[in-house]
């Protein structure tokens, strides 16, 4: 009988402190979004502008004018 003056009181500290918690993460918007984050993976890339060093003319290339 005596434990229960120290699992009681124990028992609603960490029940206060989990709901605080829980309460605490609501606000900072840590639950708004669910879904993105799950697909995000299936998202295909945006594509990049091809660079100046993959457009340049292939008569510079020193490999093709030795052979």
């Amino acid at each position: 009988m005596s434990v229960l003056y120290v699992a009681l009181p124990l028992a609603l500290l960490l029940g206060g402190s989990a709901l605080l918690a829980c309460i605490y993460c609501i606000r900072q918007g840590q639950y708004d979004d669910l879904d993105t984050p799950a697909v995000r993976i299936l998202i295909d890339d945006p594509k990049r502008p091809a660079t100046a060093t993959n457009t340049q003319d292939k008569s510079n290339d020193l490999t093709e004018s030795l052979t």
